[in-house]
């Protein structure tokens, strides 16, 4: 029987230049997920690009229609929509889910950048929408590679969510599990994320901790899920090691922020995982086959100390990835003045052309 603590609660980036405040850019991000007071865990991702993208000079506005709470809002979405532009101007809209991009492209204003935030851009039934919507959109971003292929988008740009290299950062193992009254003799597995979902697999994480436990009878699952974000890298430190075992995923953030706190990691190859855990000492890659699962779970326990994956991933640190989403803002919006202009040189011309002949 699995041992289980529950806890219910509701390029390198040195190389880059800070934008200064103020890049004239106005953008309405839309979204449909986003964290609100039931669900604090809902969409920080997206808040946490959001909220840097601002503090790097771009006026963005977020209109969130909570789209999980009832299917109605998704309707309701559109009317706020148009709401929201009759009082505002904007230069583009930035849509985050697939959803999201529908809204968004229901008005033709504005440009529309449309980002694809995991694995539903390839399995399915969002999978025939993703496509249609990608192709209607003025500029599409996915999380990794394998998104881009299997969506068939090659004009998509791959940008990575960014970590939060301040809030997600090695802190001490038992301070932390003091915090959390966490056991100080036990050898911790995190499992983070929504376990109720049927694609993140807990079915698999369950057997393979029984199995652990058979050889390792002080190993215990921790699942963290709900969390508030503040929390988070609180049971990343506490625990010692983080296990993944999804059907798939678009570039897993909690892998990531994992790697941030030097915390060893046990994976499926899915997504984006294998390059960022590459050459990692501490961790390991798995099939979904539990006792694969629960041979690297032994292994990584063993290893019996923090990795150095923080040092690994500064290309994925927040401000940076910022700065590439700002930077396809202002490519996009340079290409459609270049458009603007080139339009109204072409209908001089031929007024021009249109007057002499009259004269003629």
């Amino acid at each position: 029987m699995t041992e289980l603590t529950t806890i219910h609660t509701n390029s390198h980036p040195s190389s880059y230049t800070q934008v200064k405040r103020g890049t004239g850019i106005s953008v309405l991000a839309v979204t449909n997920m986003y964290p609100c007071p039931d669900m604090p865990a809902f969409g920080t991702f997206i808040r946490n690009q959001v909220e840097n993208v601002r503090q790097q000079g771009v006026d963005i506005d977020v209109l969130f229609f909570n789209g999980r709470k009832s299917r109605l809002n998704y309707l309701w979405a559109f009317p706020r929509l148009y709401a929201r532009l009759l009082t505002r101007r904007y230069d583009l809209i930035h849509a985050n889910y697939v959803f999201s991009g529908v809204v968004a492209r229901a008005q033709f204003l504005y440009p529309v950048v449309l980002t694809h935030t995991g694995a539903q851009v390839f399995r399915g039934k969002q999978a025939p929408l993703c496509r249609w919507i990608s192709g209607l959109v003025d500029r599409v971003i996915v999380r990794s590679q394998e998104m881009k292929d299997k969506l068939g988008c090659q004009a998509a740009e791959i940008i990575p969510a960014g970590v939060n290299m301040e809030l997600f950062k090695p802190l001490p193992q038992r301070e932390c599990r003091e915090s959390l009254k966490l056991p100080m003799n036990k050898k911790l597995i995190l499992w983070a994320g929504e376990y109720f979902r049927p694609e993140k697999r807990f079915d698999i994480v369950q057997k393979a901790v029984s199995l652990v436990q058979q050889k390792i009878p002080e190993a215990e699952l921790v699942l963290a899920t709900g969390l508030p974000q503040h929390l988070v890298p609180v049971y990343m430190n506490a625990c010692d090691v983080l296990l993944l075992v999804s059907d798939a995923e678009g570039s897993p953030n909690v892998v990531k922020e994992a790697m941030a706190c030097n915390l060893p990691i046990v994976s499926v190859p899915a997504g984006d995982v294998s390059d960022v855990i590459a050459n990692t000492d501490g961790c390991f890659l798995c099939s979904q086959d539990p006792q694969d699962v629960a041979g690297k779970l032994v292994s990584a326990l063993a290893w019996g100390k923090r990795t150095n994956g923080r040092e690994k991933i500064g290309h994925l640190e927040i401000g940076y990835i910022s700065q590439r989403i700002i930077s396809l803002y202002q490519d996009l919006l340079a290409q459609k003045r270049g458009r603007g202009l080139a339009g109204i040189k072409s209908w001089l011309g031929y007024k021009r052309r249109n007057d002499e002949s009259m004269y003629r």
